[in-house]
């Protein structure tokens, strides 16, 4: 598989297929919110956009980052939200990296988010489509986020020949910029929980695509096919 490693800026034309990475924390986020019921995600331009939408429909619910907002349900955070029931509902998610970086993809013919919560679901489904070219969006730290281009080359070696073991990446992630500030609690709207949340590998089941529906980015669940290779990495249950 031909793999393109880049950040939101240097996107100059739209790819084919995008698998868009945010690890810390939009889209392990994401696959937390499929997994405590919602039924769709939709990825908001802006805050006002946001808030728009949530007034339009007040039983929606409105997930940013940093600390707790007027207007906004809950916070971009995987160790806040497990606890939260979201059966059924739609949730609106706006982030500073992850949103971003997924509409800037808006028109290529597969948009996959991801995290490696959802890693191994994702390569799967770029193996049974066939990928042979696809554009890894770097989201964190204009594109140069050690986290975001760990998991993507994970994927990207999962989906590919080589079949990588996840421990390496793993402690490239642990080691990131992002994990310190989370741990050191220089952002805010985190729980205790949020790095090691986001360093679970395949914790999930499924892929998540994003597409548009009526004007917006609609993000869903995307249930894998079977595994066409076994992967010796511990995973924890979904």
């Amino acid at each position: 598989m031909d793999a393109r490693f880049l950040g939101i800026a240097e996107l100059t034309e739209s790819p084919s297929v995008a698998v868009v990475v945010d690890v810390m924390r939009a889209f392990t986020v994401a696959a937390w919110a499929f997994a405590r019921g919602a039924e769709k995600i939709v990825l908001a331009e802006s805050l006002d956009q946001a808030l728009a939408l949530k007034a339009r429909h007040p039983h929606w619910v409105a997930i940013k980052d940093g600390p707790p907002a007027p207007g906004f349900d809950a916070v971009n955070s995987p160790g806040l939200l497990r606890s939260v029931d979201l059966d059924g509902r739609t949730v609106v998610q706006k982030t500073t990296a992850g949103t971003v970086g997924a509409l800037a993809v808006k028109e290529a013919s597969l948009v996959l988010c991801a995290a490696f919560v959802v890693a191994e679901a994702t390569a799967q489904l770029l193996r049974t489509r066939g990928c042979d070219r696809v554009t890894f969006v770097v989201t964190g730290e204009e594109g140069r986020a050690e986290e975001d281009l760990a998991c993507a080359q994970y994927i990207a070696g999962r989906a590919g020949e080589t079949g990588p073991e996840a421990a390496a990446f793993l402690h490239r992630a642990a080691a990131s910029r992002a994990a310190a500030e989370l741990a050191q609690g220089v952002r805010q709207g985190v729980h205790p929980d949020d790095v090691a949340l986001c360093l679970e590998v395949d914790r999930f089941p499924f892929a998540m695509v994003a597409t548009t529906e009526d004007t917006l980015m609609v993000l869903r669940p995307y249930a894998a096919p079977s595994p066409s290779r076994p992967h010796s990495d511990e995973a924890s249950p979904a």
